[in-house]
């Protein structure tokens, strides 16, 4: 048992589990004094030889973002669960924190681009660069791909002044999706120096995939994972008043 690991759900089929920010999600690697996600999820797995054990990816967290991950342990599982994911049948929310536009500074925008409000639909290049920068372009771009996200902005938590709450539920999976459209309207992700955020938010950024929905590999039965923001958020004056 792999005390550090903050684990949601598990059964013979999967193993639901909290990811923190600033932790990588897979790989064998780590700084030093750190281990992946992956890496912890082995151990859990299996303490006394985690090389061996089965872990099947079927989705992925930036880095910087905190929140719900799910992995496979069985092939089987596996196959099911990336099938979910690939044909757009589960349901991912996440929270997001955002800066409020400064109105001292242009905004460069690509336009048209609707406002805060039901749908964000845009247009995404893959990463082109070393820093991996995704961004907005017009529709029919080569190589661009769509992004849709519904989005409701909500007013009943605490925030200190200049920030915003959003709750945003992607529709499509792109490479820093939720990150470079919110970016995009003047809106940052607090924390989020990539894409032009002001402020810090070490050592992760103000993204929370606080819950994920999917049909259970062996019964088909909703299974639906939740997790709270971490204690952080709270620390920095950051307040959902429903959990």
């Amino acid at each position: 048992m792999n005390a550090g690991l903050h684990v949601l759900f598990e059964d013979e089929h999967c193993l639901g589990v909290f990811k923190p920010a600033g932790q990588p999600t897979q790989g064998t690697w780590a700084p030093a004094g750190e281990t992946t996600l992956e890496q912890d999820v082995r151990l859990h797995l299996a303490p006394n030889s985690p090389e061996s054990a089965y872990v099947g990816i079927v989705h992925r967290l930036d880095r910087p973002v905190s929140g719900v991950l799910l992995w496979a342990k069985t092939p089987k599982a596996a196959r099911r669960l990336a099938s979910q994911f690939e044909k757009r049948q589960t349901v991912k929310e996440y929270w997001a924190i955002v800066e409020t536009p400064d109105e001292t500074t242009a905004v460069e925008r690509p336009s048209p681009l609707p406002p805060i409000g039901d749908v964000w639909l845009d247009w995404l290049t893959v990463a082109t660069d070393a820093a991996g920068l995704i961004h907005v372009v017009a529709e029919g771009m080569p190589r661009a791909r769509e992004a849709r996200t519904r989005v409701s902005v909500d007013a009943s938590a605490t925030l200190p002044d200049g920030l915003r709450w959003l709750r945003l539920w992607p529709e499509t999976g792109r490479t820093h999706q939720l990150r470079v459209q919110a970016a995009a309207r003047g809106t940052p992700i607090v924390g989020d120096a990539l894409y032009g955020a002001r402020s810090d938010f070490a050592p992760g950024i103000a993204l929370h995939a606080q819950s994920l929905q999917v049909r259970h590999p062996s019964t088909s039965r909703p299974l639906i994972l939740t997790a709270p923001p971490p204690p952080s958020w709270r620390e920095r004056g950051i307040d959902p008043k429903r959990i």
